[in-house]
């Protein structure tokens, strides 16, 4: 028996403590409520059947909340559910409507930093499991939890946290911590995710800013940045890095035809974005391509100078530029930053900086494996339709769980795609959390059966 009628009987209790994790702050940016935040996170586990601990790595890393439930009638499968409990800084706080850890619920929607990203999911997760417990007394399969503290700034130790406890942590298959539910009300099935690698690169010129009228003499930083970073793409954004792209294999036949039958509302993706065109006049299947299957080369921000109101005639010391690359599969963060490097002293720019902040591996699940069916019939019968996605265009820790734990990744969630996460006012659509909860059920069932 699926108990999806459960979760309709104990919606009120699902926003409830969807509104109590979002009153606890857990910015791990700035460490702040990540204990406090972690403890409950546990509790809550624990009053939903669920066997919990908190495990630890050193002394400053986020500890990781694990939870386990073990099948009575199906001890041979194992499902894991990767979620975390950190969340984005809620700056800037004057643009909220409500306090940003309010949790406040206006009609169908409950707002509040985390409200979506990523405790909203983490709720649907907790929730489906308790469906089963407290209707059935038993899970269709061994349940698992690994809930980190640090997604929001790298998951800096969750290869650590992998291979520390890799015989506690095995599975046979992970539902990731998100999916996307398009303006179409269709969730996201999604295979995968890009990787990432975060650089800043720098130049000093001078020991102080000086007055603009020594520009004459003076080299100006801003300037010998521009020029650096110009040489790293073209206007299209193809990268112009040697070998940038040379160890990328082309997208399958089965993946070209998964994304040519995924939809895309061009003209509702602008206008949320208030855009009129794309990277390079991309359109139709083009524009999709990029999304899955696109490396980028992006600047995060620029610093140099005087950027306050008025005028201010002044010569910069140093200027410095923070430059995000997605990866696609086979690219390697540690051989692109080598390109990278190169690149920049064949160009005669030996004198820019290089600061390496992140670095992870793209990740994608085989669309043949029996794992996608069994969350994308689950997906069908909840929401009525989904939509099969051969990788998501942002990027988590998914390399390391397919690598060190080699089980099949996939993420399926509540997540609406205009539900504004890492931004002011973001949201969960509570109609949304609900049909994930069954969802989930499903998933289960039907991974517990197959």
């Amino acid at each position: 028996m699926i108990p999806t009628k459960y979760v309709d009987t104990y919606l009120d209790e699902l926003v409830s403590d969807l509104q109590t994790l979002i009153r606890q702050p857990s910015v791990s940016a700035k460490n702040e409520g990540i204990e406090k935040c972690a403890s409950l996170v546990q509790k809550i586990l624990q009053k939903s059947g669920i066997k919990s601990e908190l495990l630890r790595l050193k002394k400053g890393v986020a500890p990781i909340v694990y939870g386990e439930v073990k099948s009575k009638q199906n001890p041979g499968k194992t499902l894991m559910f990767y979620n975390h409990y950190d969340v984005q800084p809620a700056e800037p706080f004057d643009l909220w409507d409500d306090p940003p850890f309010s949790g406040r619920k206006k009609g169908n929607k409950i707002f509040g930093r985390g409200a979506t990203d990523d405790k909203g999911e983490l709720i649907t997760r907790i929730k489906s499991v308790e469906a089963c417990l407290k209707t059935t007394g038993d899970v269709p399969c061994n349940i698992k939890f690994v809930i980190e503290g640090e997604e929001e700034t790298g998951s800096a130790h969750i290869e650590d946290y992998l291979k520390k406890y890799k015989k506690k942590f095995s599975c046979d298959g992970v539902i990731w911590e998100f999916g996307y539910v398009d303006a179409k009300n269709r969730p996201i099935v999604g295979l995968g995710m890009k990787g990432l690698l975060f650089v800043e690169l720098s130049v000093k010129e001078s020991i102080r800013d000086a007055h603009s009228s020594l520009a004459v003499l003076i080299k100006n930083p801003a300037w010998r940045l521009i020029e650096a970073v110009n040489t790293l793409r073209d206007s299209d954004g193809k990268i112009l890095i040697k070998d940038w792209y040379k160890d990328v294999s082309p997208l399958s036949k089965n993946d070209l035809n998964i994304i040519q039958k995924e939809p895309f509302d061009e003209t509702a993706f602008k206008k949320e974005f208030g855009i009129t065109s794309f990277v390079g006049d991309k359109k139709g299947l083009d524009a999709k391509k990029a999304l899955v299957g696109g490396a980028t080369c992006n600047i995060a921000g620029f610093v140099s100078g005087y950027a306050g109101d008025g005028a201010k005639t002044v010569l910069p010391g140093s200027a410095l530029v923070k430059i995000d690359f997605r990866l696609i599969p086979k690219m390697g963060p540690k051989k692109q930053i080598s390109r990278l490097k190169r690149h920049l002293k064949s160009k005669g720019f030996s004198d820019v900086g290089i600061k390496v902040y992140h670095g992870e591996a793209a990740a994608r699940t085989d669309s043949s494996h029996p794992f996608v069916s069994q969350v994308k019939d689950a997906a069908d019968e909840s929401f009525g339709k989904s939509i099969l996605n051969v990788s998501n265009a942002g990027t988590g820790p998914m390399y390391p769980f397919v690598e060190i734990l080699n089980a099949p990744c996939i993420s399926i969630g509540s997540t609406y795609m205009f539900s504004r996460i890492h931004s002011p006012n973001e949201f969960a659509r509570i109609d949304l959390l609900k049909k994930t909860t069954k969802c989930m059920c499903m998933i289960m069932s039907n991974f517990g059966n197959a």
